[in-house]
């Protein structure tokens, strides 16, 4: 599984959504979609344009952007 994280420094919604996959020993790529604007390009394609993060990609396919319940980041 290839499992990928856009996220920005500081967000508490990116913290807990590494803390999990840490925690279930799931292995991730993390990206900054803040500071390296080809990254942050690359996640609004896949977004369709939603900021929000972490936006989630697995195997290339978005899966959502936010954390928690109800999502939020």
């Amino acid at each position: 599984m290839s499992l990928v994280l856009y996220t920005k420094p500081g967000c508490p919604y990116c913290r807990k959504a590494m803390d999990f996959y840490d925690a279930e020993g799931i292995a991730y790529t993390e990206y900054d979609a803040q500071n390296d604007k080809e990254r942050q390009n690359e996640m609004l394609k896949f977004t369709d344009g939603d900021l929000v993060v972490p936006a989630i990609v697995e195997n290339g396919v978005y899966v959502g952007s936010g954390w928690g319940t109800p999502r939020r980041g």
